[in-house]
């Protein structure tokens, strides 16, 4: 009974098969259900988008409109001399439902030109040039009214800040003065406009955070200025990294550098044992922009030993429990960098990925801003006394005649047809299939490349019992057989997604609530739903591998995947963490090389690129774009080579169930993962 229950935990381990001889190429469709349903969903999605480019006016994102609906600048209007678009709380276009409804849930109006200055409410109702200035930025009807009648009926906005108009729209500069101090009363209230009710003290707070904006920039500033102090030794540790010296004897040197910094915090520590205020505790001196003050503190090198000391001891532990582990997953990179060798066209498949993930992005994209755009401005009949056609729809340059009181003013943004009756239906149909296509490209890459890796792998004499063309083989098998279980796939992964957005939607909405026990509930879903969409992930990537070597259907491939990495964990958890930081340093590397290059090209800190590189406001904005560019491709790049140690890894294991080494079973393994195992394949009998 207990061999039962360890089988039914971990499976029956793999079998000799003399049949097979790696991905298999007779095999038939899967999930053909699932296929089904995805081609009738991306018929629907194709449907949803000819109906939004019908119904849409894309004119409302190019050119702005205020929360009435109307153009900023529109010629013959009375906002002709205002072509700019001021949002009330810029910090609400961050909000979830922007994904939905493509609008950013604050209110917008047009004004002549940005602010520039920052200044809030309270400061400016006590000064009256002040207030003048800021009445540009509020709408009607401010007379006699108190700060907290003008906030509680969302008149203006709680604070003003310094902005530069960009695509005609008021954003938020960074890098200027802020204003002076605040003080309000104990009791004060208001509501922001948007129906929540904010204690004053938030004003002081924003205050804050402008300041903290200011220092942030000037950390930054000296962090960049370290570089060029560093950017040497940086280099010179830098090109010290590569794989082939990551053995046995470099992580032993890792461990002997690691004491070598013990004892220099060390020696640091006693040496500030003498000077005054070294003994002051990080508690007390609190936040600093300038980094070099903690260095003057015994605390800090106290801390710095403590963790180091630490990192030494796990690092002894490893190499004294996990030695023939980490040799394991060493050789078995190794031999992923000679399979990418016999498979180069691998490393241009993220390309094809690239491109068909930037359709999908642009397909969902212009879809969004057409379903967002369809809404019409909605006028209705107000009046002060008796009418019948009181809240009716009406024109808005005619009022009814039965009423002369009455006034046709904006109601609301929206539509009284079925089209804009179920139009958030749609844009969250939009949303979904977006999460649905975006993840069944990336399933599509995971198994052709899986497929592509595993032929070399099986082969027994490489490259002749090799395909000719391994990835196009691999990609044509995928398309053809296996469409449905992608789409299985990454459906499951995609409605996970799609409920972390809802629950950060209803999050949002919760946020003016007071309920501890309702913000502990949606913190749990939130964090058990993001580890389930790890696990799936995990899940589908090891299911995809399988699918790509036996043809079997997702559910038993995800259940065979399973089973054998679970009959392997030790090996499992070991080789994850080793290629995760193995290709963590890889990407590291690429980035700061391209970093630091840019970041001298751009400053003109080197006098040979003074004549070169451009003449800019903000040298550190194509600093950023070349960091992340560069971070971006690296990380499609060694996705292929991590895609690579996942297929051979399961293929490896597979090997070691299915193989003795025997003349009859030889291992089909490497001779470098051979002599990590001390196993060996015996000769054949001479005859």
């Amino acid at each position: 009974k207990g061999e039962d229950i360890v089988h039914w935990f971990i499976g029956e381990p793999k079998k000799y098969d003399p049949t097979f001889k790696g991905p298999i190429y007779n095999r038939g469709c899967t999930d053909i259900v699932c296929c089904i349903l995805f081609i009738i969903c991306i018929l629907g999605y194709v449907a949803v988008g000819i109906l939004a480019w019908s119904q849409g006016d894309p004119r409302k994102v190019i050119y702005p409109t205020d929360s009435r609906g109307q153009f900023c600048g529109q010629a013959g209007t009375p906002l002709e001399t205002k072509p700019l678009l001021f949002y009330f709380n810029i910090m609400k276009c961050a909000s979830p439902m922007v994904l939905l409804e493509f609008q950013c849930p604050t209110t917008q109006m047009c004004v002549e030109k940005c602010p520039d200055k920052f200044m809030t409410l309270l400061k400016a109702y006590a000064n009256k040039e002040d207030f003048k200035y800021y009445k540009n930025f509020c709408k009607e009807g401010l007379e006699g009214l108190t700060v907290t009648q003008i906030l509680s009926s969302g008149l203006c906005p709680a604070m003003l800040t310094p902005s530069k108009p960009f695509t005609r729209r008021c954003f938020p500069a960074l890098g200027q003065k802020k204003g002076g101090e605040i003080t309000v009363g104990n009791n004060s209230k208001f509501d922001d406009g948007e129906g929540n009710i904010r204690d004053a003290k938030d004003l002081v707070a924003g205050v804050k955070n402008a300041t903290v904006v200011i220092e942030a920039r000037q950390v930054a500033m000296k962090i960049f200025e370290d570089y060029t102090q560093s950017w040497y030794w940086i280099i010179i540790n830098a090109f010290t990294l590569n794989y082939k010296a990551l053995d046995q004897h470099r992580v032993s040197y890792v461990a002997t550098k690691v004491c070598l910094c013990i004892f220099h915090c060390s020696m640091e520590y006693v040496s500030l044992k003498s000077e005054a205020g070294s003994n002051v505790t990080l508690k007390d001196l609190g936040f600093q922009t300038d980094f070099s003050v903690y260095l003057h503190i015994r605390q800090t090198w106290l801390a710095f030993i403590i963790i180091l000391a630490i990192v030494e001891v796990i690092i002894i532990l490893l190499l004294i429990f996990l030695r023939n582990r980490i040799l394991i997953a060493i050789a078995l990179i190794k031999e992923a960098s000679r399979a990418i060798g016999y498979v180069m066209s691998a490393l241009f498949y993220p390309l094809f990925t690239f491109a068909l993930l930037s359709i999908v992005i642009a397909y969902w994209a212009v879809t969004a801003v057409f379903l967002s755009t369809s809404n019409q401005p909605i006028y209705k009949v107000f009046n002060e006394t008796a009418c019948d056609h009181s809240r009716k729809i009406c024109e808005p340059a005619v009022s009814p005649a039965e009423c002369p009181d009455s006034k046709c003013l904006f109601a609301f943004y929206g539509g009284e047809t079925v089209y804009h009756k179920y139009l958030i239906g749609l844009q969250f149909y939009n949303v979904f299939l977006f999460f649905w296509c975006a993840n069944f490209v990336t399933a599509l890459g995971q198994m052709t490349l899986a497929g592509a890796f595993a032929s070399y792998y099986w082969a027994l004499v490489k490259p002749d019992d090799m395909p000719a063309f391994p990835i196009f083989s691999s990609l044509g098998r995928s398309l053809r057989y296996h469409t449905g279980s992608l789409a299985f796939g990454s459906l499951i992964l995609s409605i996970i997604q799609i409920i972390r957005v809802l629950l950060e939607y209803i999050d949002h909405k919760l946020q003016g609530t007071q309920n501890k026990c309702t913000k502990f509930l949606l913190c749990c879903l939130k964090c058990c739903f993001w580890c389930l969409e790890k696990f799936i992930k995990f899940i589908n990537r090891n299911a995809y591998i399988m699918v790509a070597i036996y043809g079997k259907n997702f559910c038993t491939s995800a259940k065979d995947a399973f089973f054998l990495l679970m009959r392997n964990m030790i090996r499992v958890a070991v080789l994850d963490k080793v290629t995760d930081f193995l290709l963590f340093l890889g990407k590291l590397l690429i980035v700061g090389l391209v970093g630091i290059f840019a970041f001298f090209f751009f400053s003109g800190r080197v006098k040979a690129f003074e004549n070169t590189a451009p003449n800019l406001h903000y040298y550190w904005v194509p600093i950023l774009t070349v960091v992340v560019g560069s971070y971006l491709i690296a990380h499609g790049f060694f996705s292929v080579y991590a895609m690579c140690v996942d297929t051979l890894f399961l293929c490896f294991l597979e090997d070691l169930e299915r193989n003795d080494g025997s003349a009859e079973r030889p291992y089909l393994m490497s001779d470098r993962l051979l002599r990590v195992l001390n196993k060996k394949n015996k000769p054949e009998p001479a005859e």
